[in-house]
């Protein structure tokens, strides 16, 4: 993440993160994130920052219809996750979600202009796809398990460096 003003925004200071795990008919829905981590891409669950005054639920929805067009219900608490590197440092919290409304479709993050967006693709990635995924292209939680789908049966708290995250 080169450009000067995506450093400002995530770069250089502590970001609480929500993340949340939709799972429907043996996959997990994933964004494809240009420009991070050691391979020039990153495949992660949606997600993003809580900003002040909000809760991490009212989040996680809000991140989920901008990102993904969908209107989900927030379930279990999963697991924290905590990322930190030279320039990056995210405490993420994960919840497993459920669709409740809309049509799935690639959406922005609207704290990036728009010429500057690192979201490139939305998919649904099989539980064999993500296996045989190198880990430089998953988020490091991915590392965790031995078979993708136990991803919602992690509990605690996970540090990892190394692959940097928005």
């Amino acid at each position: 993440m080169a450009d000067s003003g995506t450093k400002s925004i995530f770069e250089g200071r502590v970001r609480a993160r929500v993340c949340g795990i939709l799972q429907e008919e043996g996959a997990i829905l994933m964004l494809k994130h240009k420009g991070i981590g050691p391979n020039g891409y990153f495949w992660s669950p949606p997600g993003g920052g809580i900003e002040f005054g909000e809760s991490a639920e009212g989040a996680l929805k809000k991140e989920f219809l901008e990102e993904t067009g969908l209107r989900v219900s927030i379930g279990q608490f999963l697991f924290v996750n905590e990322y930190q590197d030279d320039r990056h440092h995210a405490i993420e919290l994960f919840f497993e979600v459920t669709r409740i409304a809309g049509e799935i479709q690639l959406g922005q993050d609207p704290e990036l202009p728009k010429n500057e967006q690192i979201l490139e693709e939305l998919k649904w990635l099989s539980f064999a796809e993500i296996k045989t995924m190198d880990s430089g292209f998953l988020h490091n939680a991915f590392r965790l398990t031995q078979e993708p789908n136990q991803i919602t049966e992690l509990r605690g708290f996970f540090k990892f460096g190394n692959i940097s995250i928005k």
